[in-house]
């Protein structure tokens, strides 16, 4: 079903580094506004969702959210 391929979409060459760009970048990943959180939000709001259709786009929104940092 799924074949996974290690390789980069363009290649990137990094000439230099940035700590202050790079903690703003895991920011948004880990942080409390970011992708992790927001995933993990929506999947546990949805064990206490009353409505079965709500909680199937609860699940579907989830999802998505953790595929934003995959």
């Amino acid at each position: 079903m799924w074949n996974y391929e290690k390789r980069l979409q363009y290649p990137v060459k990094i000439t230099q580094t940035n700590p202050e760009m790079a903690q703003v970048i895991m920011t948004q990943f880990g942080g409390p506004d970011g992708e992790l959180g927001a995933s993990m939000r929506y999947l546990c709001q949805r064990y206490t969702m009353p409505y079965k259709e709500v909680t199937g786009i609860l699940t579907d929104i989830g999802t998505e959210e953790v595929s934003h940092f995959l």
